[in-house]
């Protein structure tokens, strides 16, 4: 039996602890009793999961020429990022893009053990969302259409039952009654990209919608005062509401406001990386349109000369942790858990947490002066270290 030993102070407490890993459980967490400061020493966490994902450095899981290998080369960056799980989400395409992308997806996680792990679902987001100009965001308006449920069933079958979160406008026509089949199936079904009507945004909760796609973006740019679609959302307590905490998707004041009315326990951080994530510098172009990524990261619609209209997310899962609890939305344990603990308590999966006998999917970090990043040391997957080498302990 293989094990290992880590020396680091809980993100929850700070106490400095011994956690013992024998193959890919947590086997015991102890008191680490150092002899000196701990300052030096580094935080652990259980890793973060991601429910919303869309590729990395040019590659897209909706890609009609996405591969097996393809989509292991978009989800292997995140590790460095204290990404231990994560939803590969596949947007508004042709049928057979998604297929084709569903099925690479597949082989992977069926090719790969580990993979399958790190892979606990896919999110279809879109293609039946709102039309409109705002509200579709990038989504491409040729492949918006009605919800489908023979459609998606084919999908689905092709995933290998893999899909676990759709995103969908409850205005679109026969969406209740998609929600209301896909929810009885087990599927989690979110509100995004919409132009809803309070009344469309009820009996989409009332069929069985749990979740707000990135709530706040999504949207038109200027919308009534009261009532409106995003209210509403924020409004209703049977919906737990995702939000991108980049620093540019949402003001601060928007962000701090969303975790106060929905609290932290039903907040769900996302980075929603784009497939243009990583990317150097340039301009890109594919069936989305034609961007722009930016010095400093930030990805924006190419052949404009402000350059301030965004066109997808270029930040990763840990920076936007750091960005919440910068801003004064939460704390970071807090933020930690609202990127942990609130998406598999969403989904119904086992708590991951600092405990004996839970799964041995951790990252170990220091937070950067100024508390605007972290420095993410080491992340850990089932017991095999998959980013970064284990310190020695100080």
């Amino acid at each position: 039996m293989t094990s290992s030993t880590i020396f680091a102070r809980r993100y929850d407490n700070g106490e400095a602890v011994r956690i013992t890993i024998a193959r890919d459980k947590i086997t015991a967490v102890e008191p680490a009793w150092p002899d000196g400061p701990i300052a030096a020493w580094p935080y652990v966490a259980p890793g973060l999961f991601d429910l919303q994902i869309n590729g990395y450095r040019g590659v897209w899981f909706n890609d009609p020429a996405l591969t097996a290998s393809k989509a292991i080369a978009a989800i292997e960056p995140y590790f460095a990022h204290g990404v231990t799980r994560l939803c590969p989400t596949l947007i508004t395409s042709s049928h057979q893009a998604l297929s084709t992308g569903f099925a690479a997806i597949r082989q992977a996680c069926e090719q790969y053990p580990w993979l399958d792990h790190v892979v606990p679902g896919c999110h279809l987001e879109g293609p039946y969302l709102s039309g409109e100009d705002g509200p579709r965001g990038a989504h491409p308006k040729a492949h918006i259409r009605p919800a489908d449920w023979d459609e998606f069933c084919d999908l689905q079958k092709t995933s290998g039952n893999r899909i676990r979160l759709v995103t969908i406008a409850p205005e679109v026509p026969h969406a209740l009654e998609f929600i209301r089949r896909a929810v009885q199936s087990g599927v989690r079904i979110a509100i995004g990209h919409t132009a809803a009507t309070g009344e469309q945004i009820l009996a989409a909760v009332e069929a069985g919608a749990t979740l707000s796609t990135h709530l706040g973006n999504g949207a038109h740019p200027i919308i009534r005062r009261h009532p409106n679609y995003i209210w509403e959302q924020l409004g209703e307590s049977r919906l737990t509401a995702s939000i991108i905490t980049d620093g540019l998707h949402l003001p601060e004041s928007v962000i701090r406001s969303i975790v106060r009315a929905k609290s932290v326990q039903q907040t769900i951080i996302t980075c929603d990386a784009s497939g243009w994530a990583g990317s150097p510098p340039g301009v890109y172009e594919n069936d989305l349109g034609k961007v722009e990524v930016l010095d400093d990261g930030r990805i924006v619609v190419a052949g404009r000369q402000e350059r301030d209209i965004l066109a997808g997310s270029g930040a990763a899962t840990d920076d936007c942790v750091a960005f919440a609890a910068k801003c004064g939305a939460a704390t970071l344990r807090e933020a930690i858990d609202m990127t942990c603990r609130n998406p598999t308590r969403f989904f119904g999966m086992p708590e991951q947490s600092l405990r004996p006998g839970h799964p041995a999917d951790l990252f170990i970090y220091q937070p950067a002066e100024g508390g605007d990043r972290l420095h993410i040391l080491v992340t850990m997957i089932e017991g095999t270290v998959r980013f970064g080498t284990v310190p020695s302990p100080v």
